[in-house]
């Protein structure tokens, strides 16, 4: 990491500060809430600046968590949330990749391991989508495409989500498709959603994070049986989600959903941060380098640049977003890929220096997308 870059994502981060919350607002505009894995995102940054506000992030996020365990996707500011998102005054009941387990490590590696309440309150949150979103398969379940991480990406196509072609994308039509999938959720009684009537889908990328951050966690404390699920849970993967045609982990519809869960997206490589399998975590990762699928000048494109869906400008529907490159960072180092993962990490540096640090950009371009600046793409300063 150069004192350039140090230095830029030391600004970026202090000044989307809230220290009368405790965590970074990801965009005053745009973005004016806690997102869970946003803020464990900027835990990481944080601790790779040497900065104490990596456990006051962290702890942030965990402490928004529900009676029976959910770490919910959002904490609202102030002004409350801008669209119906369950039944609770504070925070959402929706939940979302659970990269508080990876941030636990990170911190720790650093030598600022979290204090026991935090691991506590992880541990839970892990616990909870074990004990309430798994499926008779093994895997775990979303139940709204927010959850996800990748809203509107190609993979959800066959819900009807909005997006799909330049004309009928805009925040607009993506909120009130927001709000009729959510009258379709059933709450638990602390306000958790854990179902749907209308889309349930046990999508690659979620089953890959939560493996991995159960793995992760159980790095710092330990816990044999949180490794032993985490383990667990990759062998899931590989048995239902792996398409050796793509060389990619496909998602799997429960309820609703079709052909478009297998779409060719970056997210479908991310089983390469917890399979024990060599010969497909390489064969998934090898895309990265194929410029007809994956390889773009500031990329990885989010679509596979040859598909029918690939759009570089359009939002989770083949743009590059830094928060994916730091993840496939991480698997290409566990693989021992490090020439691979040093030019993604210089081409990620290269993008958010040129575009202002934004939400996501052309993979094509560097052209910067969405909220600028945004907090997240710190990560660039963390990926050496």
């Amino acid at each position: 990491m150069t004192d350039q870059l140090r230095a830029a994502a030391r600004t970026l981060l202090e000044n989307h500060w809230d220290g009368e919350r405790g965590y970074c607002v990801p965009n005053p505009a745009t973005y004016p809430h806690l997102w869970l894995w946003d803020s464990c995102f900027h835990a990481i940054a944080w601790a790779r600046l040497g900065d104490a506000r990596a456990e006051t992030e962290l702890r942030a996020v965990l402490e928004g968590q529900l009676p029976g365990g959910m770490v919910p996707h959002m904490r609202y500011g102030p002004a409350g949330p801008d669209t119906f998102l369950g039944p609770l005054p504070g925070t959402s009941s929706l939940t979302q990749p659970p990269m508080f387990g990876h941030a636990a490590r990170a911190l720790a590696d650093l030598g600022r391991t979290p204090g026991s309440d935090v691991l506590k309150r992880a541990r839970a949150g892990l616990d909870w989508l074990w004990d309430k979103r798994r499926s008779d398969d093994g895997l775990v379940f979303i139940v709204h495409p927010w959850e996800a991480g990748n809203d509107h990406a190609p993979r959800f196509d066959d819900w009807g989500a909005p997006g799909r072609t330049p004309a009928d994308y805009d925040r607009a039509a993506r909120t009130a498709w927001n709000k009729q999938q959510m009258e379709n959720v059933t709450f638990d009684a602390d306000g958790a959603a854990i179902a749907s009537g209308t889309f349930v889908s046990c999508t690659a990328a979620f089953n890959a994070y939560t493996a991995f951050n159960m793995a992760e966690l159980a790095a710092v404390t330990g816990d044999a049986e949180l490794r032993a699920r985490s383990g667990q849970l990759a062998e899931a993967m590989d048995a239902h989600l792996w398409n050796p045609e793509q060389r990619l982990w496909d998602d799997l519809p429960l309820t609703g959903g079709g052909p478009s869960v297998s779409a060719p997206l970056s997210d479908g490589l991310m089983g390469a941060l917890i399979t024990p399998d060599r010969d497909r975590a390489l064969a998934a990762l090898g895309q990265l380098t194929d410029p007809t699928r994956f390889a773009a000048p500031f990329g990885p494109a989010n679509v596979a640049r040859a598909h029918p869906a690939y759009d570089p400008d359009m939002y989770w529907r083949g743009a590059a977003w830094p928060q994916v490159n730091y993840l496939l960072w991480i698997a290409l180092r566990r693989w021992g890929l490090d020439g691979e993962a040093t030019s993604l990490a210089e081409r990620t540096a290269t993008a958010v220096q040129g575009n202002n640090w934004a939400e996501y950009w052309n993979p094509e371009t560097g052209d910067g997308l969405g909220a600028a600046p945004q907090t997240w793409s710190a990560l660039a300063a963390c990926m050496s």
